[in-house]
Parts: C-alpha cells; sequence; structure tokens
C-alpha cells in the first residue's frame, strides 16, 4: 500500500558528495516519522538520520556535521545530504518511513529497497 523508491546512490572518492532522495507513493492517510538506515557486509543495519513530520531531527554520531536529512511533506519525499564522505560510509542505504492507513488508522513501518553507495579511499 506504500512504496519507497530510494535514489541518488553511486561511486564517489573520498571527501565527495551524494544526494540521495526517497519518494513515498500509494495510498496512505499520512507520512509520520522518515528515515535513512544503511547496512554494510557482515555488519547489523543502523539509523543514520531520522526527521519527524514537524522537522526535528536525530542523526548518528558518526555522521553528525556531515550529513543533513531534510524532508518535503506535499511531496512526500526526504533527502540525505552526504558531504565528506569516508570509505566507511559504504554501505546500502534504506530509506524508512512510518504511514497511517485509512483503513485501519493505524500506522505500519515501510522500507524501501535499498541504494548502493560506495566510497572508494
Amino acid at each position: 500500500q506504500v512504496q519507497l523508491v530510494e535514489s541518488g546512490g553511486g561511486l564517489v572518492q573520498a571527501g565527495g558528495s551524494l544526494r540521495l532522495s526517497c519518494a513515498a507513493s500509494g495510498r496512505f492517510f499520512s507520512i509520520g516519522a522518515m528515515g535513512w538506515y544503511r547496512q554494510a557486509p557482515g555488519k547489523q543495519r543502523e539509523s543514520v538520520a531520522v526527521i519527524t513530520r514537524g522537522g526535528s531531527t536525530n542523526y548518528a554520531s558518526s555522521v553528525k556535521g556531515r550529513f543533513t536529512i531534510s524532508r518535503d511533506n506535499a511531496k512526500n519525499t526526504i533527502y540525505l545530504q552526504m558531504n565528506s564522505l569516508k570509505p566507511e560510509d559504504t554501505a546500502v542505504y534504506y530509506c524508512n518511513a512510518w504511514a497511517v492507513l485509512p483503513a485501519t488508522m493505524a500506522p505500519y513501518d515501510y522500507w524501501g529497497q535499498g541504494t548502493q553507495v560506495t566510497v572508494s579511499s
């Protein structure tokens, strides 16, 4: 009922920048908090940045000062501006969203397919 589509991943050199986008579509009453998570091979998925509908943000300590999350509620889209990228940022980045469905008026957790970010030395 809710689809999340990520885009913007790719290969960059250390110190470079990328901008990820995630657009939500489908049938829902509203979209609540949205965020970016990442998972590197052999490691657990971790939260990178989360943003509420009102614009409050939370960042992982490893990306503070380098990454910025933002959202456009009219477009149901979030962004992640990634600057000063490091090799340790290499991972699959996943978009996450809490959506309230009109039939139940209850929130459900949704995930995108992920987009690969690779940072070379």
